[in-house]
């Protein structure tokens, strides 16, 4: 029984990362100017993208019922990389996009608790009850990146890292994309790999 309940499981993961390879599309280009938007933080202070156009930004779609998600919260490595890039002064967006009533929705109370439990560091906590933002970027799953360069410019797009499981003893070892492209960036240098194919649980709109 135990195998089966775990067969089914792993299936079930499996038709999450298909089905997010085949639904919507991106709203943004690498290279290209990326929309502005404006949206609370769970703390009510509004936030407009353009505001930070002399910084690097990273957009992190967020659900925390989602177990690809969980494997980078509960590890640590979401984290990590939120507080070491914003101590390059990194402007760290996480984003719901959770419709009211969806998996993943929070109001802003329980959006800072369990930010709070999580010990997660990113510069705010955007909620986009109404998909506005996740559908202009064409966000598909959680969690799914994007790293912006100042002045606005798309830079990369796509999967957190290059081992599209929910299995935590995988983030050890994977090549993780984001931080390889600011790394790069903040150096000076071109990004290597600036799309690939998210993986993930779809977005809750």
């Amino acid at each position: 029984m135990k195998t089966f309940i775990t067969t089914i499981f792993a299936l079930a993961l499996t038709a999450t990362i298909i089905s997010a390879g085949n639904i919507g599309g991106s709203g943004v280009e690498i290279g290209e100017s990326v929309p502005d938007f404006t949206l609370p933080d769970a703390a009510g202070e509004v936030h407009t993208l353009s505001e930070y156009d002399d910084k690097y930004i990273v957009l992190e779609w967020l659900n925390h019922d989602c177990p690809f998600v969980r494997k980078h919260y509960d590890t640590g490595n979401m984290q990590k990389l939120q507080a070491r890039y914003g101590e390059k002064d990194v402007v760290w967006f996480t984003i719901i996009s959770s419709a009211p009533g969806k998996q993943g929705y929070l109001e802003p109370d329980e959006a800072l608790a369990i930010t709070r439990e999580k010990e997660a560091k990113p510069f705010a906590l955007l909620l986009d009850p109404e998909g506005d933002v996740g559908r202009a970027y064409g966000a598909v799953v959680t969690p799914h990146m994007y790293v912006i360069k100042p002045g606005g410019t798309l830079a990369y797009m796509g999967a957190i890292d290059d081992n599209p499981s929910a299995n935590p003893d995988d983030v050890e070892g994977a090549r993780n994309f984001v931080s390889e492209a600011l790394d790069n960036l903040l150096d000076g240098r071109s990004v290597e790999v600036t799309t690939r194919q998210p993986y993930g649980c779809t977005v809750k709109y």
